[in-house]
């Protein structure tokens, strides 16, 4: 089982949560790399329940386990995000490249983002074929920022990860400088 990133409610990674947590928050949103970068992620709930029917239907293999079902850009998971809020909120792309000159820590800064080739993509075709099923993208971004929602007030305000605000703001100002 090589399951990707896994998320969803009760992931105290943060690694998703914080983007629609960043997104419902509104305003303007530092948006990493190529737009149409491959973003793969699972809901832990799509995972788990798949693994017990492979266990009960004694089902073997090796599977890539992410998602979603098909191709998804970095673009595409961020509109799923937008999507369950009614926040105004823009999305400003930056390069990659400048991200790293800013020595921005991808996974912890900019979670469910990784630099790199922007069409890799892991096939999950095996997967699917035995069973793998997904939830609507939309139904594990609402979920997560409701659970979110829930949470300590204490425990939101020290997120394991994502972006700074001020940081971002600093980002997103020296970027703009830059194009001027």
């Amino acid at each position: 089982m090589r399951p990707g990133l896994i998320v969803g409610p009760g992931d105290p990674t943060d690694r998703f949560t914080y983007w629609p947590v960043r997104i419902d928050e509104g305003g303007e949103v530092l948006a990493p790399g190529n737009p149409d970068h491959a973003s793969q992620v699972i809901d832990q709930r799509d995972l788990t329940e798949w693994i017990v029917r492979l266990a009960e239907n004694g089902v073997k293999g090796d599977f890539n386990a992410t998602g979603p079902g098909t191709r998804m850009s970095m673009l595409e998971m961020l509109a799923g995000c937008r999507a369950v809020t009614s926040t105004p909120v823009s999305l400003t792309w930056v390069p990659e490249s400048f991200l790293d000159e800013q020595k921005v820590r991808i996974w912890s800064e900019l979670p469910a983002w990784a630099p790199g080739d922007p069409l890799t993509y892991v096939s999950v075709a095996r997967a699917v074929a035995a069973g793998l099923t997904y939830r609507p993208f939309a139904v594990t971004a609402l979920d997560t920022l409701e659970w979110d929602k829930r949470r300590p007030a204490a425990e939101r305000a020290k997120r394991a990860a994502g972006l700074p605000r001020e940081k971002e703001a600093t980002l997103l100002a020296e970027w703009k400088k830059r194009r001027a």
